[in-house]
């Protein structure tokens, strides 16, 4: 079955309804294809006490504050889940689920989306797919040896699953700090950074972070010398409950392994520690397979890109992968602009 729109938006989380929004106030013909069942993007399959870095109004994306939680100063996962949904409806936007894209191709004057039920011939394509898809596992040395449980940040939900069990938690950015003051009450936890651990300060969220990386990313177009920009100011947000746990001396970090056991892991003094699970928060990687036909990666894996624009193909555009598509465009507040910007562009080029 082949269906038209002049624009396809590739992804129904965060990024792509930003997107949606500002074709729609563009008055740009579009169509969101959406691989969920349901509405909410990743943050439906998050683990359950994931909370945002910042209050509810600066959470939220363009044209409609995020309410507050009842109770709660950061909105949790299901919260998050509940104003997208609101979101999409508020807008009528026009989303089609569940649909997998297989591939986009080049057709003479448009791009062919090839889906799992059908062909969208486009104009434009903006492929706001996110990382959650593509999970990072490191490789380390006995990996495959191990013979506990192991599992990436995508796969956690509840510390109940580990009670009273020997835990390693790997990795010092947020996702490690949040499931680490998890699981620091009820396990023995053994939580495992590349470097040693650099809190924020305390005042320090999500508001303080977006201003940041917008002044480095000017700093940046100004040629002028960088900054750092978040990366200066520390790894870890203290939301509450990470904070709660670090006074309480629960949360102290070891140094990275050289290698795993059968049985658990070893540093390289030959210090070894009893494992029955370990959960990699080890981060991700851009979801870009569905765009390999066009050949865009460099040999680093990169797209090149000018704002959301792909270089070698200038009716492509990506949205919300990280600061390489626009300052914080991976947050709910950050991505509204590079949307705004990714949607004026192509709608000066359809005309």
């Amino acid at each position: 079955m082949t269906r038209t729109a002049p624009v396809v938006v590739i992804g129904g989380g965060q990024a792509g309804l930003a997107a949606g929004y500002h074709l729609r106030r563009l008055g740009v013909d579009f169509v969101i294809l959406d691989a969920q069942a349901a509405p909410g993007g990743a943050w439906q399959h998050a683990w359950d006490s994931l909370r945002l870095f910042s209050p509810a109004a600066y959470s939220s994306l363009p044209g409609r504050l995020m309410p507050p939680q009842n109770g709660a100063t950061y909105p949790d996962a299901q919260h998050v889940v509940e104003y997208l949904a609101d979101y999409e409806k508020r807008y009528e936007l026009p989303v089609e689920r569940p649909v997998r894209v297989l591939g986009i191709h080049r057709d003479s004057r448009l791009l062919r989306v090839e889906t799992a039920s059908g062909t969208w011939p486009a104009a434009a394509v903006i492929s706001a797919t996110g990382t959650w898809w593509r999970p990072f596992l490191p490789a380390i040395a006995g990996r495959g040896d191990f013979g506990g449980r192991q599992l990436h940040t995508v796969d956690y939900q509840r510390p109940q699953d580990f009670a009273g069990r020997r835990v390693i938690v790997v990795g010092g950015g947020n996702s490690g700090a949040q499931i680490a003051a998890d699981l620091a009450y009820d396990t023995q936890l053994t939580w495992v950074t590349q470097r040693a651990l650099r809190f924020l300060p305390d005042d320090v969220d999500g508001r303080v972070l977006f201003d940041v990386a917008t002044a480095r990313r000017r700093t940046l177009d100004e040629g002028r010398t960088d900054t750092g920009g978040v990366a200066s100011l520390g790894d870890v947000v203290a939301v509450p409950p990470v904070r709660e746990a670090r006074d309480r001396g629960l949360l102290r970090s070891a140094p990275m392994f050289t290698r795993l056991t059968p049985t658990g892991l070893e540093w390289a003094d030959g210090t070894c520690a009893e494992a029955d699970a370990i959960i990699w928060c080890t981060g991700f990687r851009p979801a870009l397979s569905h765009l390999a036909p066009l050949r865009l990666r460099d040999c680093r894996g990169h797209i090149a890109v000018e704002g959301t624009r792909a270089v070698d193909e200038p009716r492509l555009h990506l949205l919300g992968y990280g600061d390489w598509t626009g300052p914080a465009s991976a947050t709910l507040i950050g991505v509204g602009r590079p949307a705004r910007e990714a949607a004026r562009d192509i709608a000066a080029s359809l005309g």
